[in-house]
């Protein structure tokens, strides 16, 4: 097998250089939103003005296909505060703007409630490794993580339940956050759960919207997704997403469908 690089993204001054573990599944010059979605939260969390705050919201517009190539993120506050904050992120080639995402953090706090959370799928170890064979690139994103499936199958339509760790760092040198890790997974739920055969359809998504209840912790991160596809070339996948202790929110990405 192809020797797989050591982390998704080299830092080179002001840019980030892609390695081939963003790879993406459609085109073989162009990235996975995963990895640029979790390097963006990476932007937002470093930015944001609140300390020790967490991310409530975050929302993922994909304006163009991200190349394999250099790239530049820069982040700014949209709106200051003591409490919550909005935070803006942008994803480009140095020209054009290839990706945005919003976030809303708010200050943590300890409040005196019983935790009221939906209980984790069952455990990675009770699944199965994920067997992908309709990726065409042996080093791409799925190279990037272990998986586990526990509920459905990733290599047949239908919904699935999927455990992931990921296995390298986000960016070299540095430990991924929770948060990241969630986020470089979760652009991967309309894949797993995908409504129609990969060889003969093509759905993409054009966003990735994240509502949390609280922080993710931990390595292992879990997606339980189904997509829904209508009849008018649109289709809709939601997940809820989960580490070990439980459920930590939700996500949906709205989907282009077409032939290939």
């Amino acid at each position: 097998m192809t020797d797989r690089p050591g982390h998704l993204y080299e830092p080179d001054g002001d840019r980030f250089l892609a390695t081939a573990l963003t790879r993406g599944p459609w085109n073989p010059e162009h990235q996975h939103a995963g990895p640029p979605a979790a390097l963006l939260a990476r932007a937002i969390e470093r930015t944001g003005g609140i300390e020790g705050g967490q991310v409530a919201r975050i929302s993922f517009d994909i304006l163009r296909p991200i190349p394999i190539a250099p790239l530049v993120v820069e982040a700014r506050v949209l709106r200051p505060g003591r409490r919550v904050e909005q935070v803006e992120a942008t994803l480009s080639d140095g020209e054009q703007t290839l990706m945005r995402a919003t976030a809303w953090r708010m200050r943590s706090d300890q409040i005196d409630l019983e935790p009221d959370i939906d209980p984790p799928p069952p455990p990675p170890d009770a699944g199965t490794e994920g067997v992908f064979a309709f990726w065409r690139d042996e080093v791409a994103y799925h190279r990037a993580f272990s998986w586990r499936v526990v509920g459905g199958e990733v290599d047949r339509p239908g919904p699935a339940t999927v455990w992931t760790r990921l296995e390298v760092p986000l960016v070299a040198g540095e430990e991924p956050a929770p948060l990241e890790r969630l986020l470089a997974m979760a652009d991967a739920a309309s894949g797993v759960s995908a409504a129609l055969p990969w060889e003969s359809w093509l759905f993409i998504n054009i966003d990735l919207g994240i509502h949390l209840s609280r922080p993710p912790l931990g390595e292992w991160m879990a997606m339980d997704a189904r997509t829904v596809i209508g009849t008018t070339g649109m289709g809709l996948c939601t997940s809820t997403l989960s580490d070990a202790q439980g459920a930590v929110g939700v996500s949906t990405q709205s989907l282009l469908v077409a032939p290939r």
